[in-house]
């Protein structure tokens, strides 16, 4: 199950990379955050019981983030003007 965290940071970190030079930075940095964060979790050797409470924890404050951005903070219609 570490070995998927690492597989977690490889692909968030190529994200971030990718934002970076798209000139979206503050995106990029939440990205290189997460990369950091799997990283970090990959070389704790936790029991796999323990790393999926972490990941549903991570994917519950995600859902919870990104529900309220969409609902409150996102303009409707101001797509690319």
């Amino acid at each position: 199950m570490d070995r998927m965290y690492r597989v977690l940071g490889f692909w968030t970190g190529i994200f971030a990379v990718m934002f970076y030079l798209g000139d979206m930075y503050t995106t990029s940095l939440i990205f290189f955050g997460q990369t950091g964060f799997f990283l970090l979790l990959s070389y704790l050797k936790l029991s796999e019981r323990m790393y999926l409470y972490i990941f549903g924890a991570y994917l519950t404050i995600f859902f919870a983030g990104f529900t309220y951005w969409t609902t409150f903070m996102m303009v409707p219609g101001a797509g690319g003007q």
